[in-house]
């Protein structure tokens, strides 16, 4: 599709290798007063999609986790709720009873995540299926072999079959999940950054969190950068998701920093950018109760 490579080389001018990691490392050393880290405490834990996706989850465990996102510091009335909880597909209707007539979202993964090793048409399947179930959300993967191959129009076209499903549904929001640790190079994230959007990703996610190397600042900072290209071009705003390895409140203060340096105030919020975790919410409550 030589549209499509146009498009990529249009983009092709936003990396310094060098220079976006020594950037995106810059913001581990901020400090915060702790005014600040309360503000950015309750935005960590409003933007979290809270998630379990395991082989041994069970319906107890999926009711649970509801219970949690919808009142994650019971001891404070007007603290968040988390903005979604994501489960695998068999799991949905027990997310759905969790967190019914609640402001919490709810999400589920698809074609076949973790790997993305399945036939395109089981994939969208898949999203089918979590769409019928009644979900507000879907977390896909990419293929990233076919990308590692040089099959930029079959990713594309993958994405916008997905997007088809989703709007279709009932405008259900589609995050793409780049897996960017398995992508290698800064200009493999870049190229897969600007596919997803211009297929229509609402938001795009750093990883899976199956793999070792998930999330990291450099490579949130590209994904910003493509973002931030392409809201100058077009004016539409797209949103980031940061989800592997984040666990600790200055972890999410060193990503929420990020965003807010590369594309401003505007992106934090729910709506444009998210944390995907399972244990972050419980070292974000005792640095708060720490501090408040």
């Amino acid at each position: 599709m030589k549209k499509l490579q146009k498009k990529l080389e249009k983009y092709s001018n936003i990396i310094d290798e060098k220079k976006t990691a020594d950037n995106a490392e810059s913001f581990k050393s901020k400090e915060y007063s702790n005014s600040e880290k309360i503000q950015f405490i309750k935005l960590a834990v409003s933007a979290i999609d809270l998630t379990t996706l395991e082989g041994s989850d069970t319906k107890e465990k999926v009711l649970e986790l509801c219970k949690t996102a919808r009142n994650p510091f019971p001891e404070e009335k007007d603290f968040p709720n988390c903005a979604a909880v994501c489960v695998y597909p068999a799991l949905i209707k027990y997310a759905k009873k969790g967190l019914k007539r609640s402001k919490v979202r709810l999400a589920s993964v698809g074609t076949a995540f973790p790997s993305g090793q399945y036939p395109l048409k089981l994939k969208l399947a898949d999203v089918r299926y979590s769409a019928e179930e009644g979900v507000d959300e879907i977390d896909m993967v990419i293929s990233r072999g076919e990308f590692l191959s040089g099959n930029f129009d079959y990713v594309y076209e993958e994405i916008k079959k997905v997007k088809r499903i989703c709007t279709k549904k009932k405008n259900i929001r589609l995050k793409v999940i780049l897996e960017t640790g398995e992508l290698k190079t800064p200009d493999n994230i870049r190229k897969a950054s600007i596919i997803a959007i211009l297929a229509g990703a609402d938001f795009i996610k750093t990883s899976t969190g199956k793999i070792s190397v998930s999330a990291t600042l450099p490579s949130v900072n590209i994904m910003c950068k493509a973002i931030k290209e392409y809201y100058k071009e077009t004016g539409i705003r797209v949103g980031i998701k940061v989800a592997g390895g984040i666990r600790t409140t200055e972890d999410a203060l060193s990503y929420i920093s990020l965003v807010k340096e590369v594309l401003g105030e505007e992106w934090l919020t729910p709506k444009l950018f998210r944390i995907g975790a399972s244990s972050l919410l419980n070292d974000l409550t005792l640095q708060y109760k720490a501090i408040r």
